[in-house]
């Protein structure tokens, strides 16, 4: 999904420094970004933010819903990054410059890497408003990844974990305990959907080397470590775990859901503008003038003809590296 809120301040990443050592409980929460347009969609946006611009190599995570709406993402581009589309509720339709045409259900993934660049559109399906609930994820892609040749992949069937104590994990990117999504990854990372049963006690076994974050989507959601339980988010907000935590514990009573987010802590400093993600100022008014003079870098999504949405404004200042707090 397209930033249809970019304007002229810059959203600037630098992840290399700030990052607090070891394990930490640090609760950030959710704030509404309305996206505009005809058909105006609000959604929750929780990474990055001031305070935690990654979690590994995971840059970006807008949920978008769950409401009634009518979803027109027209085709825009993508450079450095990889889309997850992951939907809760309804249908969407992906078309995109390689030729893709594919409506994704809840249960399946979406995997798009954009490399050097792609462009792509995203519609729900029918004609007036439906019910959609989704999450729109990045990755940013590590820097001998960046000029892989675009590739988009869809897996409707993905490998379950269960956990002791009334648990059972979806692996939709990376790697949880052993179990391996087919997705492809270019970093150490891990993207589980966690489903709770009721009256869950169920211990969540996490890699000590990586950071991770746990974002709850629906239910009651409670996180518990060796201190006791942690204080936990309203639904789309973000629990960040540190590292150095080989485990904690999820308990639910009526049964709930959450996303863990995870990885190796992302070692490049990144800049993020729009829909594109670099590592320098001049990077992205490359792609800018790529994009807005249809150079045919980001090619053409078929069914949509001329229309398509332009990049904003570029700012009047370049583009520099914001400390991670």
């Amino acid at each position: 999904m397209t930033r249809l809120d970019a304007g002229p301040v810059a959203e600037v990443l630098c992840p290399g420094t700030g990052r607090p050592p070891g394990p930490v409980a640090v609760v950030l929460e959710a704030r509404e970004v309305p996206l505009g347009g005809l058909r105006a969609m609000s959604v929750r946006r929780s990474l990055p933010q001031r305070g935690l611009t990654t979690i590994g190599a995971w840059c970006f995570l807008d949920r978008f819903g769950p409401q009634l709406a009518t979803m027109r993402v027209e085709p825009h581009p993508h450079m450095g990054l990889q889309t997850v589309t992951w939907p809760l509720a309804g249908e969407i339709r992906h078309r995109d410059s390689l030729g893709s045409d594919v409506v994704l259900r809840p249960g399946a993934l979406n995997l798009m890497t954009a490399g050097h660049g792609v462009s792509h559109s995203e519609y729900s399906v029918g004609e007036g408003p439906v019910p959609l609930d989704a999450l729109q994820l990045w990755v940013a892609l590590p820097g001998g990844a960046r000029g892989v040749p675009a590739a988009f992949e869809t897996h409707a069937t993905l490998p379950t974990l269960v956990l002791d104590g009334g648990a059972t994990a979806t692996v939709i990117l990376g790697t949880l305990a052993g179990t391996r999504s087919p997705a492809t990854a270019f970093t150490p990372i891990v993207g589980a959907q966690v489903v709770l049963d009721r009256d869950a006690d169920a211990e969540l076994p996490l890699d000590p080397t990586w950071e991770h974050g746990i974002i709850p989507l629906s239910g009651d959601v409670e996180v518990h470590d060796a201190s006791g339980a942690l204080t936990t988010p309203d639904p789309g907000g973000i629990l960040y775990l540190g590292a150095d935590r080989s485990a904690v514990t999820l308990r639910s009573r009526a049964g709930g859901t959450l996303m863990v987010l995870g990885g190796e802590p992302f070692p490049e400093d990144l800049v993020m503008w729009w829909n594109f993600v670099g590592r320098d100022h001049d990077e992205i008014v490359e792609a800018w003038h790529a994009w807005n003079g249809d150079d045919g870098r980001f090619g053409t999504v078929d069914g949509h003809g001329d229309v398509r949405i332009p990049a904003p404004p570029m700012p009047e200042v370049r583009l520099k590296p914001r400390t991670r707090g």
